[in-house]
């Protein structure tokens, strides 16, 4: 019998998708893939739209007190939902506030911006993401097996709170490793044979 999604989760969720910016367009889901980014054993889940989406090598100009990058492997759904293609993404978080993990999901998970490096119809094996900060590398480490079923995972929350996955949703899985960052950075993240994608913060 499958387990329930956890109220909590439920309630935290619909909680931040109420929040949505209502003018921008869907693009799609992150993966809170911490152990602390669980509630009742599932991993929470977090929204992409088109406010919070830049080009590669655009200016960041949210602001944020702790900011922090984060380099992942990013999924693109195909018709099916299956997955069609995979990139590299870099994601900027904001670390600052805090509170209950509920209070975390409710604020979509520290998201504050994500760009994406171009598709490829293949995830290659064993791939090493690296974080590399005014030409500095400042950390890595190794890519997610597991990158299948944490797309399942987002759905089986989505559904919980009657959202879905839908083809053309492009989800950025957890992150491998990340780094503080802060103005004037030039940050750039890299994933092997998927190439490299980067921001400048304002």
């Amino acid at each position: 019998m499958t387990r329930d999604v956890d109220p909590g989760l439920v309630a935290a969720m619909r909680r931040q998708l109420s929040g949505r910016h209502a003018e921008a367009a869907r693009v799609g889901w992150k993966y809170g893939s911490g152990e602390e980014e669980q509630i009742g054993g599932d991993h929470i889940v977090g929204h992409l739209t088109a406010a919070t989406t830049l080009a590669d090598g655009a200016t960041y100009h949210g602001g944020g007190a702790a900011l922090h990058a984060d380099v992942e492997v990013a999924v693109e759904l195909g018709g099916d939902t299956a997955a069609k293609g995979y990139s590299v993404a870099l994601e900027i978080c904001d670390l600052t506030g805090g509170g209950s993990v509920e209070e975390i999901v409710a604020r979509n998970d520290y998201h504050r911006a994500v760009a994406f490096g171009r598709f490829a119809p293949a995830l290659p094996p064993g791939l090493e993401g690296a974080l590399v900060v005014n030409g500095e590398r400042r950390a890595a480490g190794r890519a997610p097996a597991d990158v299948a079923e944490r797309v399942a995972a987002i759905g089986r929350v989505l559904d919980a709170v009657g959202e879905r996955l839908e083809p053309g949703d492009r989800i950025i899985t957890g992150l491998i490793v990340n780094t503080p960052i802060g103005s004037g950075d030039e940050v750039v993240a890299e994933l092997g044979e998927l190439g490299r994608v980067g921001l400048r913060i304002a």
